[in-house]
Formats: structure tokens, sequence, C-alpha cells
């Protein structure tokens, strides 16, 4: 059962809402931002796969200048990554950036962090406090060690500081590549803040150990009402970021819409390609956006039973499969028919 979502403050990025009960997806584009048609294309591939926001690194004055003409090139909502120099921040609030991303602990000394707070205030944009365990700022390091109490501490230190400047748009990140550090820091920020919260595993690895790392983080913080955007960090490219964090939603039951593959585990009782026809079939499902579960099951211990709330399915025989809508039997099909068959059911639903 899943918690009560966290009733936190809403803050809009661009047009796009987060708090207030929703999730959303967030990725990271991987181009050079100072090549703006790559630039460009990459954030145009993240949107049409459900990405929400948009996050680019800004490393230098070429990239933050050429904000403006990305921004003039697309609506996506677009989040400014700004590391060690505030005046990079600066010129991307004047390109109409939609969001700042800074880790306090190493823009430097507060009148800096201050500058950009009220520039960010003139211009109604909103600020991600990025603390990462790998860069808190040596004082509270020192007074904490590597600890989610660290964490937290150095975010309420920052969220004072802008408040300072009667600034209040704020999201909050505290992330580890540690599982259990990220989930213990969120949870504790939960209980002192109603800031939004963008939640994932930082550095959680390749496709195969990052998913597996974030779904457990990402899933254990949704399922207990925590959390409002979510990135899944992956050493892949950001499309799989995108695929990974919408299945890490349906899994927890924070989204109910779209298409669903249900698979059983391989075992000696099948007698088909079970796997080769699931991975096919996936492949085809990535591709729409209906409301539709497929079932594509070994054999008929686990088939129209197991699977009954699914749209349509398959139970394997010996070299051939049955064909199941809501668990009752349609019809026995060969199992070179198989992906046609389904294929032509998946086009065929809702019609």
């Amino acid at each position: 059962m899943i918690t009560q979502r966290e009733n936190t403050k809403p803050v809009y990025v661009g047009k796009i809402k987060i708090g207030g009960g929703g999730v959303c997806i967030q990725s990271m584009c991987n181009t050079d931002t100072a090549d703006i048609d790559k630039t460009l294309t990459q954030i145009n591939e993240l949107i049409d796969a459900g990405c929400d926001i948009v996050r680019l690194a800004i490393n230098d004055m070429d990239a933050a200048r050429s904000l403006r003409i990305i921004r003039e090139k697309t609506t996506a909502a677009l989040v400014a990554d700004i590391h060690f120099d505030y005046r990079l921040a600066l010129v991307c609030i004047e390109n109409a950036v939609d969001k700042i991303r800074i880790n306090p602990g190493n823009i430097g000394e507060k009148q800096k962090v201050m500058q950009v707070a009220n520039a960010c205030k003139s211009h109604n944009i909103p600020i991600r406090i990025g603390v990462n365990m790998g860069s808190i700022d040596k004082d509270t390091e020192q007074k904490f060690g590597k600890t989610p109490r660290a964490m937290v501490e150095s975010a309420l230190y920052h969220i004072n500081l802008l408040n300072e400047c009667d600034f209040d748009d704020i999201v909050i990140s505290l992330k580890a590549s540690d599982v259990v550090t990220t989930v213990k820091a969120y949870r504790m920020i939960s209980e002192r803040v109603k800031y939004p919260l963008h939640i994932g595993i930082t550095e959680a690895g390749t496709a195969y150990s990052g998913i597996i790392k974030s779904s457990v983080g990402i899933g254990a913080l949704l399922l207990d009402g925590i959390g409002d955007t979510i990135r899944v960090s992956l050493t892949d490219r950001p499309i799989e970021e995108v695929r990974a964090a919408k299945e890490i939603l349906k899994a927890t039951g924070i989204v109910k819409y779209g298409p669903e593959l249900i698979s059983c585990p391989t075992c000696g009782r099948c007698k088909i390609d079970i796997m080769g026809i699931a991975k096919q079939v996936e492949k085809v499902l990535e591709k729409t956006d209906k409301n539709i579960k497929v079932a594509v099951m070994g054999c008929v211990v686990n088939g129209p039973g197991e699977a009954k709330d699914a749209d349509i399915g398959i139970a394997g025989g010996d070299g051939c499969a049955v064909l199941f809508k809501k668990g009752k039997v349609i019809s026995k099909i060969k199992e070179s028919e198989i992906l046609s068959t389904l294929i032509n059911q998946i086009e065929r639903h809702g019609k």
C-alpha cells in the first residue's frame, strides 16, 4: 500500500509543476551544451520518450550563452547545472532557463549565493539545492562526518541562506551513491521541511547495477510518499534513464497509464522461446502509449490464471501457445505466429 504523498510546496519549472502531489521525470543531456544542434536533438529525444524536465551541464560561458538560442528553439523545461562559478548561473538566468541547480558547497562565499538567489527571484526561477555526499562543505563534514545527517544539515544551512534573501522557491536533493545513506537522508529532510524533493541515487552505475540501485532507493522513497521529481542516474544513454524512471513509477503505482508487460521467469516447463518473445513484445510496447497490459507466459501453470487481469496474453505449450484475453482462452496458435498475433492484438486494442 502506497503511503499518502507528502504535501510539499508546489514549485514551477517553466510550465511543469513539481511538488503538491505529483511526480515528474528528469534526465540530463550528455552533450556539450555549446553544441546547440546536438543538444537540441537530445532534448527532443528525451521529451518524446516521456521526460518532463531536462538538465544541461553549464561548464563555461560558451555553454551559458548557448542557452539563449536553445531556449528560442524548444519549449522544454530546462535546468542549468552550475558548479563552482556563480557567474555562469547569472548568465543562464538572463538567458531564460527555467531552474538553476547549484551545489552551494562549491559555489563559494555567501555573497555569491545571494547574488544568484536575487537574480532568480527577479526572474521567478526556482533553485535546486543539490547536496551530494561527495561535495558537502568542509565544516559540516567535519562536524557530522559522511552521514545522512551531514547532508541534511548542509541543505538546511543553505535553505536558511536563501530564505535570508527572501527566496523560497526551493527544491532539494540529497544524493549519495550509497542507497541506504540516500534513503535515510531523504526521510530525515522530509520531516524537517516541506520543499519538493528531487530524488535519486547519484553515480548509481551502469544500466544493470544502476537500475537496481535506483529502483531500490527511489522505489522505497516513493512508497513512503517521498519524492516529487526523480532521476535514474545511469552510465548509459540519457533516454535509458527516462525508460527506467517510467517503469519505477509504474511499479510503485504512481503512474497507472501506458503499456505494461508481464512475463514469467523461465523454467523446465517452458517449451517456447519465452525470452525472445518477451523481449520483442517489450520493444513493440515501447512504441505505444496505449493503456494495455500484455502477458507473455511460459506455460499453462503461469498462464491465464495468474495473468487474468492482462488485456492480452499468451501461454506457451509444446511449440505452440494459447491466446487469452482477461483470462479467457480465445484460440490456439503456432509458436511461429505468437509475435505477429500479439502485435496484431496490440494494434487492435481499444478500437
